[in-house]
């Protein structure tokens, strides 16, 4: 007698997946261009570094205080409706900037564009745990939150800068209008395509939702339902001194990398542009090689995490050494890319290599946050984040007063050293210590 045919397995998650990585490439290409109007703006208004400075902290700040409620709402109410809103939310901020007639109203877009984009990731996080097997999920991570967010900022130079800025003649406010306008079109595709969970998806045959859920048995042969949602209470009540005191140190490890990164976020363009008085062709093309290190990190991080886990079977380790080894080459790399300070195009193919060794160890901090998150995901995700607010305010601030009254060789040197104790964190951290106890982890 012949063994009844297995159904073949649906292929929505590849569809979700390209949401996934169109809204991670969006927040980072609408993101940046802040950055390659900056050298703009002391011309219009007489603004200063120092000003400058302030705007992307008080982003920054926006940023950091709504994600924790923002991502704690996805966890209770679901990711479809939390990131819908947030898409409109940072598209109106981004309006705003395009509309501006004023200092005053660019700084309030750059306020809802912060507010916006400020749980996205910890969304997208949930995203790739609802949607994905544990054997690729890493990978996944990698290439939404790493590939995917550079890929967008890499864009925003080659697109903004060079493409509708220097060779089609628009004024930034055109350009950014048409960004805009690439948003909404996102909006309504993720709207109407993208459910929570695959159970819920009209197009998801049971062979696949079982595919995504690592094929788990279930009581007579029925669907394995999605896990309950955990209330905000009950998350703090089922952590331990140990498990808080981890999630503490992943935090802190964030702030440095976040300190660290917010040069190529906010003040590369700048620095091309006063240092080596490029215009901006030359900028976008410069400022875009750091960003494409970057982007191939995404892949290059995940695919290590992944394939170090399955080899050696230490999860801790695997992502501890893929931490260590990347933050402490992008120090090593940064001191001796000072030697080329004057050189802009070598200088910056350092700043790839920089990028594409401190970037891959942002993929071990995604799959720490999937190790240990549980059902809690989400809001584990955003507590770390906004831990690393910390930096993502004050580093604006301090890198503009920097530059302003010391100059720019000195930013880079702090970099380096940020660089060098974010690496030492990783030997502490542990992706084996779930925040929740075991018993509340399903």
């Amino acid at each position: 007698m012949t063994a009844p045919q297995q159904p073949v397995a649906t292929n929505v998650r590849w569809s979700v997946f390209s949401l996934a990585f169109a809204t991670s490439v969006l927040l980072y290409l609408h993101r940046y261009v802040f950055g390659f109007i900056k050298p703009v703006l002391p011309k219009e208004w007489g603004l200063s570094k120092t000003d400058l400075g302030r705007i992307d902290s008080d982003f920054a700040a926006c940023y950091t205080l709504f994600q924790f409620p923002l991502a704690i709402a996805a966890d209770a109410v679901g990711v479809h409706l939390v990131l819908t809103g947030l898409i409109v939310v940072w598209c109106s901020g981004l309006a705003l900037m395009a509309w501006a007639p004023s200092a005053k109203v660019l700084w309030f877009g750059q306020l809802t564009l912060g507010t916006g984009q400020s749980a996205v990731y910890a969304c997208l996080n949930r995203v790739s745990r609802t949607w994905f097997p544990p054997a690729v999920r890493t990978t996944m991570q990698g290439a939404v939150g790493i590939l995917a967010g550079r890929l967008g900022a890499l864009s925003s130079g080659l697109v903004f800068a060079v493409l509708l800025v220097d060779m089609l003649k628009f004024d930034w406010r055109t350009a950014i209008w048409i960004l805009v306008a690439v948003g909404v079109i996102h909006l309504l595709l993720f709207a109407t395509m993208f459910r929570n969970s695959p159970r819920e998806h009209p197009r998801v045959n049971d062979a696949e939702a079982r595919l995504i859920e690592g094929d788990i048995p279930s009581a007579a042969g029925s669907p394995v339902t999605a896990p309950q949602r955990m209330s905000v209470a009950t998350m703090f009540r089922s952590m331990t001194p140990r498990s808080l005191l981890n999630l503490i140190w992943l935090s802190l490890q964030n702030v440095l990398s976040t300190f660290a990164d917010n040069i190529y976020l906010s003040w590369i363009p700048l620095f091309l542009s006063e240092v080596h008085h490029l215009e901006f062709k030359k900028m976008g093309l410069y400022s875009a090689l750091p960003l494409l290190g970057g982007a191939l990190a995404g892949i290059v991080g995940g695919r290590l995490n992944d394939l170090w886990i399955t080899r050696t079977g230490n999860r801790r380790w695997a992502r501890s050494g893929v931490g260590f080894i990347g933050k402490g080459m992008a120090a090593a790399l940064m001191f001796a890319a000072l030697m080329f300070y004057d050189r802009p195009y070598v200088f910056c193919t350092f700043l790839f290599f920089i990028k594409l060794f401190g970037d891959w160890s942002l993929t071990s901090s995604w799959g720490v946050v999937s190790d240990i998150g549980g059902r809690a995901t989400a809001s584990v995700f955003a507590f770390s984040n906004t831990v690393a607010g910390i930096a993502f305010i004050a580093a604006p601030r301090v890198f503009g007063y920097v530059a302003e009254h010391h100059g720019w060789r000195p930013v880079f040197v702090i970099v380096g050293v940020v660089y060098a104790l974010c690496a030492l964190s990783w030997l502490i951290i542990d992706s084996t210590i779930p925040v929740l106890r075991e018993s509340e982890q399903k």
